[in-house]
C-alpha cells in the first residue's frame, strides 16, 4: 500500500500543509513539529514524489555542480565541500529540505557546460554551482550570460565558485572569485626576493581566466622589479613571444614537457613557476631528469596548495587557495542559508606558502 502525505500528517498529528512545508523546506516550522514530521516520514518510509513536487513548486530538489575534471583535487575538493552543505547534516538519513547534489563533469568542454546547464534548467534545478575558471571566448560568454539569466529568471540560484563574474551578468549570480592575480604576484615576488631573475613560467591554457590572471600577477611582479620587457607571451598582440613562458593543459605531463622546453630555451634559468601544483610535479620531474637539484640548481613553485604539495620532495612552495572553504560557502549560497556578498561578488584571498622547493640563488 502506498503511503501518502495524508498518512504522514495523521501519524505526526499535523496538517498535510505542515508536512509539505517540512519536506520542501520553504517555510519556517517549529523544531519540535519538524522532528515529529520527520520521525513519521521515517516510520512510514514515505518517499516524496520529486517530479510532482517540482511541478507544483518553482524548483526541484536538484542542485547541479559543474566541474572541469572531478579527478582533479582542485575541483574535487570544492565539489565535495559544496555537496556536504547541500546534502544537509550527515547521519540523519532524512529528507527535510535538503537537496540532491549532482556533479556534472564537463571535461573542459564549453559545449558540454552549456548542455548540462540546459538539462538542469529542464529539471527545474534549485541551484547551480559552476566551479573553476571560465573560458574567454566571446561567443561562449554571450551564451553563458543568456543561459544563466534564464536560470535565475526561473528561480534557480546560480553560484560561481573560483571564477570571476561574467561581464554584464545579473547581480543575482553570486561569484566567489579567487585572487589569482594577487597570488601570482606574491609568488613571483617571493622568488625575486630570493635573488631570482631568470624565471620560467609554465602557464595553463591561454583561453582560461585562471591562466590569464595568474600570469598577469607573475608579470606584474617582474615588471615592478624591472625584470619584464612587456613581451606578450604569444606574439598575438603585436609583440614578440615570451621565451620564458610556455602554455599547456593543467596536467603533470604538460609541466614536464614545458619545463624541458624552457630549459632548452634558457639553460640559465634559476626558477620555474608552474600554473598549478599538478603541473609543478611534472616540472620537478623534468628538472631531475636533467640532472639538476631542487632548489640548489633550480627552484620550483606551484599554485593551489593541493593536499600532496606538502608531501612532495622537497615540499612544494605554492599559493594556498581555501578550496574547501570556498566550496562550502558556495553550497550554502546555493541552499540560500548564507547571505550573498555585496553586489553578488566576493574576492577570496590567496596565501603564499614558502617551502623547501625554493631558495637559491642569493648572489648579491
Amino acid at each position: 500500500m502506498t503511503v501518502t502525505l495524508a498518512d504522514v500528517a495523521a501519524r505526526a498529528r499535523v496538517s498535510p500543509a505542515t508536512v509539505s512545508r517540512v519536506l520542501n523546506g520553504n517555510y519556517p516550522v517549529a523544531a519540535a513539529t519538524r522532528e515529529r514530521v520527520l520521525r513519521a516520514v521515517d516510520d512510514l518510509d514515505y518517499v516524496l514524489n520529486g517530479p510532482a513536487s517540482s511541478l507544483a513548486a518553482a524548483t526541484s530538489d536538484l542542485v547541479g555542480i559543474l566541474v572541469n575534471d572531478i579527478a582533479d583535487p582542485f575541483f574535487g575538493i570544492m565539489a565535495g565541500a559544496a555537496q556536504t552543505e547541500i546534502g544537509g547534516q550527515e547521519g540523519t538519513g532524512r529528507a527535510g529540505g535538503e537537496k540532491l547534489a549532482v556533479v556534472c563533469n564537463t571535461g573542459g568542454s564549453p559545449e558540454r557546460e552549456l548542455t548540462y546547464l540546459t538539462l538542469l534548467q529542464r529539471q527545474r534545478a534549485a541551484a547551480v554551482v559552476l566551479t573553476g575558471g571560465a573560458l574567454e571566448d566571446p561567443d561562449h560568454i554571450a551564451a553563458m550570460t543568456t543561459k544563466l539569466a534564464k536560470l535565475v529568471d526561473a528561480g534557480t540560484r546560480v553560484v560561481l565558485c573560483g571564477r570571476p563574474p561574467l561581464p554584464g551578468s545579473d547581480a543575482a549570480v553570486a561569484s566567489l572569485a579567487f585572487d589569482n592575480r594577487g597570488g601570482g604576484r606574491r609568488l613571483t615576488e617571493h622568488l625575486l626576493a630570493l635573488g631570482h631573475r631568470r624565471i620560467g613560467y609554465v602557464a595553463g591554457p591561454m583561453e582560461r581566466t585562471t591562466t590569464r590572471h595568474r600570469l598577469e600577477g607573475h608579470r606584474a611582479a617582474l615588471a615592478a622589479a624591472g625584470a619584464w620587457d612587456g613581451a606578450d607571451g604569444a606574439g598575438s598582440a603585436g609583440g614578440e613571444p615570451d621565451p620564458l613562458t610556455v602554455h599547456g593543459p593543467y596536467t603533470r605531463r604538460s609541466g614536464y614537457e614545458a619545463t624541458l622546453e624552457l630549459l632548452r630555451r634558457a639553460p640559465d634559468l634559476t626558477a620555474v613557476v608552474a600554473a598549478n601544483d599538478t603541473v609543478a610535479l611534472g616540472a620537478c620531474a623534468a628538472v631531475r631528469e636533467r640532472g639538476l637539484r631542487i632548489p640548489e640548481d633550480i627552484s620550483v613553485a606551484g599554485f593551489d596548495d593541493l593536499p600532496f604539495s606538502v608531501d612532495a620532495t622537497p615540499a612544494l612552495t605554492t599559493v594556498r587557495l581555501p578550496l574547501y572553504e570556498a566550496g562550502a560557502r558556495a553550497g550554502r549560497l546555493a541552499m540560500g542559508t548564507e547571505t550573498p556578498p555585496p553586489g553578488g561578488i566576493a574576492t577570496i584571498s590567496a596565501e603564499l606558502m614558502a617551502r623547501a622547493s625554493t631558495a637559491p640563488p642569493r648572489a648579491d
